[in-house]
């Protein structure tokens, strides 16, 4: 606004302030100065046609400056209504939202917050690693680092120095914001390879454990990466040689050992090694065992495997005896039948189940010739030498109902055998009903958090 009392013309005025701003560009190191009146045909080049259209009283140069103000305030209110969008949109997005029923709740840090356990009930594959001291997901390379620290230490493993655990503290994304900047993390061309490969990695198995859960277990994440067009069919960033030795990792680290043959009965310890090496939905599965996708276990079918585990030597012949004993477990009272009528031979030397903590058990050794000849007679006799408990063979009817569920699937000798035994097994089910269970070892279970790992 020029002063009515300035002495100068509005000419001269002008001309002062752009010289002015000329001096002021040219000494800041800018290349664009503002021209000077004189140049009024650079005006004409740099206005459009509607900003060449000037105000009553006006001059070229004003008319510049009114217009390049114009722009640098519409600039400035396009880029504050994007960071308001942006921090409106953070808000909807940054919150997990309530922990969906059945799946356990962490209390973190000095504050006592809740976070989702991000082991999901076990349902990981053996490509990551679970921190139970961070309550972290790591994987590949960065989790045999971790697990060689953590149980070689006992305390918990520094995060990576990445980007992705900036943009995901826990690995898995906890909020649907979390997984739109690891997305951006991974599709950028120009972050870190390694980065991207991590990301991907950790993507991709949160998918996979969204995609095991029931939907009313899905959080907003996971709903999120498996409704969002956005993030389907995820291109692997993984490429040659290099990249396969980094997701392999430079160890091998065997941290879960064979069950210990002194401990046949040890059902923790087998149930861990069952849900380490017989994750679901693979080919090779744990014949008789029953555990779901979120690794709930039943304890029948696990006790069941353990007992046929403790008669049978380890031989070429073992799968044939295995099958004879998960044959007869099936059967509703054949055992019971059976040591009735030995009771009945040998009044003076009937048979006494064995109890307690130690147990002296007689594994069978079978000849690999006669191993298909290994019948219902010979399992029988095998349970009577050894004294195992009514109760028992009772408490392992469902591992026998699920060995003999799997041979419909995948038969290894003809089915009318399986077809012969299942319908001796309905006939016993109509006449004296479902073997009773021994409560204190009954129903599907979790391991504990530490066990789970």
């Amino acid at each position: 606004v020029v002063v009515t009392t300035d002495p100068r013309t509005p000419e001269q005025y002008n001309g002062l302030i752009a010289t002015q701003q000329k001096a002021a560009a040219a000494s800041k190191g800018k290349g664009k100065v503002v021209p000077m009146l004189s140049d009024e045909s650079n005006y004409v080049e740099l206005l459009s046609e509607h900003e060449q259209e000037l105000e009553e009283g006006e001059s070229v140069a004003q008319h510049f400056q009114r217009m390049q103000y114009n722009k640098k305030l519409a600039a400035k209110k396009m880029s504050k209504a994007k960071a308001e969008a942006a921090l409106q949109h953070r808000a909807i997005n940054d919150f997990s939202g309530r922990i969906p029923d059945r799946l356990e709740v962490k209390v973190w840090g000095p504050l006592n917050v809740e976070q989702l356990n991000s082991c999901f009930t076990g349902a990981l594959s053996n490509c990551v690693y679970y921190s139970v001291h961070n309550n972290a997901i790591f994987v590949r390379a960065d989790a045999n680092q971790a697990v060689a620290f953590e149980y070689s230490s006992h305390q918990r493993a520094k995060m990576p120095a990445s980007l992705v655990y900036k943009f995901a503290p826990r690995g898995f994304p906890r909020t649907p914001y979390e997984l739109e900047q690891l997305y951006k993390h991974y599709a950028n061309k120009h972050a870190p390879h390694h980065d991207r490969v991590v990301t991907y990695l950790l993507m991709n198995e949160l998918l996979l454990v969204a995609q095991k859960l029931d939907e009313s277990l899905l959080n907003r994440t996971m709903q999120a990466l498996l409704y969002d067009p956005i993030y389907r069919d995820l291109q692997s960033p993984i490429w040659g040689e290099e990249d396969k030795d980094f997701v392999d990792g430079t160890t091998v680290l065997h941290v879960m050992h064979a069950p210990d043959p002194s401990q046949l009965f040890n059902l923790k310890q087998i149930a861990q090694y069952v849900l380490i090496f017989g994750q679901p939905g693979l080919e090779n599965t744990w014949q008789g065992i029953a555990f779901d996708f979120a690794y709930h276990m039943h304890w029948q079918t696990l006790f069941g495997f353990a007992l046929c585990r403790a008669l049978c030597a380890t031989s070429t012949a073992k799968p044939a005896v295995v099958r004879q004993l998960a044959l007869v477990m099936a059967q509703p009272r054949m055992y019971q039948e059976a040591v009735a009528s030995y009771n009945a031979v040998f009044l003076d030397q009937p048979m006494v189940a064995q109890y307690g903590s130690h147990l002296n058990l007689m594994q069978v050794h079978v000849p690999d010739k006669m191993a298909q000849n290994f019948s219902n007679d010979n399992t029988l006799r095998v349970l009577l030498h050894n004294r195992i408990p009514l109760d028992w063979v009772d408490h392992t009817y469902m591992y026998g109902v699920v060995y003999l569920e799997q041979q419909f699937y995948s038969p290894t000798i003809s089915m009318d055998i399986f077809h012969e035994i299942n319908d001796e097994r309905l006939q016993h089910l109509s006449h004296y009903g479902t073997p009773p269970a021994i409560p204190q070892w009954d129903g599907d279970s979790l391991l504990g958090r530490l066990d789970a790992c």
